[in-house]
Order: C-alpha cells, then sequence, then structure tokens
C-alpha cells in the first residue's frame, strides 16, 4: 500500500531552504518517492495550521518512507532542514 509523508512547515531561512531543497529533492528520487505536491497553504477548513507550507511526498509504503528518512543521505541534511524550516513530517497510509 502506498504511503505519503506529509510535511508541514514555515520557512526560516529563505537561502537555507534553496540549499535544503537542493538536496533533499535528488535524495528522494533516489528513494524512488513521488512529489505529489507542494506549496503554500490556500485555506484551512476546519481547525487551526499555523505552517505556512505543505508537501506530499508518494512512497510504495511505510517501509520506502521511513527508509527515505531514515538513510544516512537525509539524515546528513536535516542540520540544514532545521536551519531552514520549523516543520512537522508524518507518514499517511
Amino acid at each position: 500500500m502506498s504511503a505519503y509523508v506529509v510535511i508541514h512547515a514555515t520557512v526560516k531561512d529563505a537561502d537555507k531552504f534553496k540549499e535544503y531543497g537542493a538536496a533533499a529533492g535528488p535524495i528522494v528520487k533516489a528513494h524512488n518517492g513521488e512529489l505529489v505536491c507542494g506549496g503554500h497553504l490556500k485555506s484551512v477548513l476546519h481547525g487551526e495550521e499555523s505552517r505556512e507550507r505543505c508537501v506530499i511526498i508518494k512512497f510504495a509504503d511505510t517501509a520506502a518512507a521511513e527508509g527515505w528518512y531514515n538513510s544516512p543521505e537525509y539524515q546528513a541534511v536535516i542540520p540544514v532542514r532545521n536551519e531552514a524550516l520549523e516543520s512537522v513530517f508524518i507518514v499517511v497510509e
């Protein structure tokens, strides 16, 4: 069953965000992840959401999604991500 990594984020540092995106994108592809969508939130239909961006990445299954996240390649870019973004990453099956 496909799994989706859903990321809610607010950019803290635009330059670091560009650096992170340039590094993270190829790592997602190398792990057979597919960017479904990403951009600014347009509206909140129910509840509260304070973050400004949302990204959804599709993987073959939860193991593949967790394999990408826990890979040495992705773990190496997390310090840049943390400088660039305030974020939450979740996996949905």
